[in-house]
């Protein structure tokens, strides 16, 4: 599986991007793939405290709500 890693679609753009992985090894790309394997190195850097964690926090769709 792969994970797509689109900053401009982050909720947190902005405000985390200076304390996550990918504006610290990469620069905030407009967008990027990260293969399974790929993620798991990059959280096991962040446990060892060489990186920061991926920051990226996806939007979620809220309820649908009928207007009067």
């Amino acid at each position: 599986m792969t994970t797509r890693i689109d900053c401009d679609t982050c909720v947190v753009r902005g405000l985390a991007c200076h304390d996550c992985v990918v504006t610290v090894l990469l620069g905030p790309p407009p967008e990027l793939m990260v293969e399974d394997d790929e993620l798991v190195a990059l959280d096991a850097l962040a446990e060892g405290g060489l990186v920061p964690p991926l920051r990226m926090v996806r939007p979620v769709q809220g309820p649908d709500v009928e207007s009067a």
